[in-house]
């Protein structure tokens, strides 16, 4: 069922298009439903991420996060109440707002209509990470997030939230400190074909699907960094 899921998130396939290779559709899809409303699909999530940290060399907890945001044109299926218009980036449809580690790995991620600013849609994100992750104490986000965020999350949540702005002289591109660690993040979620255009009716699945995509990559990660079994040695 696990191996079903991740190549539906993979492949970007319909539902009803799952190979004959894995259960029928509908139960696969059961499945994926039961996970996420139980919990389970966060606890699996969670236990990759403390194994890639630890694998990385890294404490289990994170102290540090960076939060950005990432416009999704929605399919025309998608709930009209569920969708927005972002007039800066011309998109309708959705935004997923990430909260990361400094290894790029996934903690929180809320997924809203693309119309709202992404320093209203930081309160409850970042208030969720307080709840989840209570030994991150420095935020680092872009120019997105001014005005009075960084001292309600001081004053509210004990978070230090510092913005980290391009400098004005900057020509071209320029690799920001500690922001292109989220922009990575959000180019290996729309490697997942599943998340390079929103499908879901409902929010909350589409923050399943950001999950899955994230245990996928965790997943590989481990499998590459784990002892290989030691080769028989040929006949003489």
């Amino acid at each position: 069922m696990i191996d079903a899921v991740l190549y539906l998130v993979s492949n970007g396939i319909k539902w009803t298009e799952m190979p004959v290779d894995f259960p029928p559709w509908k139960a696969v899809y059961r499945f994926f439903r039961r996970w996420q409303t139980s919990g389970f699909l966060d606890t699996l999530h969670d236990a990759l991420c403390e194994l890639a940290r630890t694998a990385a060399g890294r404490k289990t907890q994170p102290t540090a996060a960076i939060v950005d945001s990432q416009r999704v044109k929605a399919s025309w299926h998608v709930a009209a109440e569920t969708r927005g218009f972002d007039g800066g980036k011309k998109v309708t449809g959705r935004k997923r707002h990430l909260a990361v580690d400094t290894l790029g790995l996934l903690l929180v991620v809320c997924v809203t209509t693309a119309s709202l600013q992404d320093r209203d849609v930081a309160v409850p994100l970042l208030a969720r990470l307080r709840r989840g992750f209570v030994t991150v104490k420095k935020v680092w986000a872009d120019g997105g997030y001014t005005g009075s965020l960084a001292e309600w999350a001081a004053a509210t949540l004990g978070l230090d939230v510092e913005i980290v702005r391009r400098p004005e002289d900057a020509k071209g591109f320029v690799p920001l400190r500690r922001r292109w660690i989220v922009e990575r993040t959000l180019a290996w979620l729309v490697n997942s074909r599943r998340l390079a255009r929103d499908y879901e009716y409902l929010p909350v699945v589409h923050e399943a699907m950001v999950k899955w995509a994230m245990i996928r990559i965790m997943a590989r990660r481990l499998a590459a960094a784990a002892p290989q079994p030691a080769q028989a040695p040929a006949p003489a």
